[in-house]
């Protein structure tokens, strides 16, 4: 059996890019949890939210994650920033594969975030010192679940190469 592979972190710390590009590195299938979710309740995360709720998203977020399980083939999972911090998912991930957390600064989250908030319903309608002071609380909050990650893999510019990073703890 092969491995999982558990990418976590906040939104916008690269976890979709990063894990598309290491699954292909390591010949592994690559799973966006929110791909996952869209696909088995044919409607996009932001409409989840706004017609069922964020508690409603996180039950199903949680019972799709542990519908994930080893096969022949590797696989690398980028799941939602929030996914972590709910129900025992994070103690599941770490039992069931290895855990990365990719931690970038506040400063390339908001860079990256910026052009983001119609498509993040946690973000909509924040901008300026208010997006930037969200971020900064939410990370602050979740922090204690990120790190309980078997990895913290520190991203210290828009263009770190946390694939390298990652591959040399396989």
């Amino acid at each position: 059996m092969s491995q999982l592979i558990f990418l976590i972190g906040f939104m916008g710390s690269g976890k979709s890019t990063v894990g598309q590009r290491l699954a292909k590195a390591i010949h592994a299938e690559f799973q966006d949890l929110d791909d996952v979710i869209e696909a088995a309740e044919g409607q996009s995360i932001p409409a989840i939210f706004s017609i069922k709720g964020e508690q409603y998203f996180r039950d199903l977020e949680s019972k799709h994650l542990k519908t994930i399980h080893a096969s022949e083939q590797a696989k690398v999972i980028a799941v939602g920033g929030g996914t972590p911090c709910f129900f025992d998912n994070m103690d599941w991930m770490n039992a069931q594969g290895k855990t990365f957390f990719l931690n970038p600064s506040i400063d390339i989250l908001y860079q990256r975030l910026q052009a983001e908030t119609a498509h993040r319903p946690i973000i909509s309608g924040k901008s300026g010192d208010d997006l930037k002071q969200f971020i900064a609380d939410m990370l602050h909050i979740r922090l204690q679940h990120y790190q309980k990650s078997q990895t913290t893999i520190e991203v210290n510019s828009i263009d770190f190469d946390a694939v390298a990073a990652i591959r040399s703890y396989l």
